[in-house]
């Protein structure tokens, strides 16, 4: 099956977009990659300017087409869903090429992806907030296909004693702590800040100088070939996922940090999540916490009880790899698409 995958990359490491990648070569597929940031004007100024933005993605679009036509594909893949307007898409599907759109971000900025939705044969979404909020606006071909890891990227890793002293603590969470964007997360990590807490990742500048988590601040952005030494020597690994507190903005899914914490075999606690609670076992594979009083109260009783954290790590490293990886996700959505002529 030849695969026009659409997407873009981080520039400084391994995100979503190379799993996918490495599962659909896995799969026995022909990729042709196509970066949809891939704007000729910078984005600092089409943020200023609507009618530049405009003509830019109208330009990106053409390119996405010309590759269409140039390289053939079976099917056309969009991951995000963001920058590919509708009239592409009909344009891609008059030439024959199934098209399918994956969506994989909290609902955040969900305007665009909804409006391109009904145009494609296929979509498929990491949450089932999305799911919802299309099913609701009559979208029809929904799939929920949860994220996943990549256990040739995600595995437990051994420390050197330099290392586990970079590395080692009690708690550790990965992941942006911007004050605007994530206040939530930001007060669930205050509220422990009095623990062996270590914390990695962007938007730790934006907090207030007098913030007690500036301390226990270890790195900025961080890749996956650090997280993985992190997940594997953390008593505990927070997982706290992005919520609205007006209560606009629903966010149900299990990001991917989920899958990777397990696949690193790491002891994962994680808010309390629907989509977790669907996919994986409470006090089986990871924990779930209610709320900072819950957490309070599970974090002082896992901390003291290594064989039960221990037996846990293992159940969900077991049961991630054995259900849980972009294989299995890839394979699932190619099957899928296989059955429609």
């Amino acid at each position: 099956m030849k695969i026009l995958l659409s997407t873009c990359r981080n520039p400084h490491f391994a995100t979503i977009t190379e799993y996918i990648e490495s599962a659909l070569k896995a799969a026995g597929c022909d990729i042709l990659f196509f970066n949809d940031m891939d704007f000729v004007i910078p984005r600092r100024i089409r943020s200023l300017i609507s009618c530049l933005h405009n003509l830019d993605l109208k330009l990106l679009n053409k390119k996405l087409f010309a590759q269409v036509k140039s390289f053939k594909p079976d099917v056309f893949l969009e991951v995000g869903g963001h920058r590919i307007l509708p009239e592409t898409i009909e344009d891609i599907k008059k030439c024959r090429v199934k098209t399918a759109l994956l969506t994989i971000d909290a609902p955040r900025d969900f305007d665009p992806v909804a409006k391109a939705a009904p145009y494609y044969d296929f979509i498929f979404t990491g949450g089932s907030e999305a799911y919802e909020i299309l099913k609701d606006a009559g979208v029809k071909n929904l799939y929920w296909l949860p994220f996943a890891c990549d256990p040739d990227f995600h595995k437990p890793v051994s420390l050197t004693d330099e290392e586990k002293e970079v590395y080692d603590c009690d708690i550790a969470f990965v992941g942006s702590v911007h004050p605007e964007l994530y206040p939530y997360r930001v007060k669930i990590l205050e509220s422990l800040s009095n623990y062996n807490l270590a914390i990695w990742g962007p938007g730790t500048e934006d907090l207030p100088s007098d913030s007690p988590l500036k301390p226990l601040i270890r790195g900025g952005k961080t890749p996956y070939n650090v997280w993985t030494k992190i997940y594997s020597v953390a008593k505990i690994v927070l997982c706290i996922h992005f919520k609205d507190l007006s209560g606009k903005i629903p966010c149900y899914q299990a990001s991917p940090r989920v899958y990777e914490v397990m696949a690193c075999k790491g002891f994962l606690m994680v808010d309390n999540q629907r989509d977790v609670l669907t996919l994986f076992g409470d006090r089986e594979d990871l924990v779930v916490f209610k709320d900072i009083d819950d957490l309070k109260r599970l974090v002082e009783y896992y901390l003291h009880h290594p064989e039960e954290r221990q037996k846990i790590t293992e159940t969900g490293y077991k049961t991630v790899l054995s259900k849980h990886t972009y294989k299995h996700r890839i394979r699932e959505m190619l099957s899928i698409i296989a059955q429609v002529e």
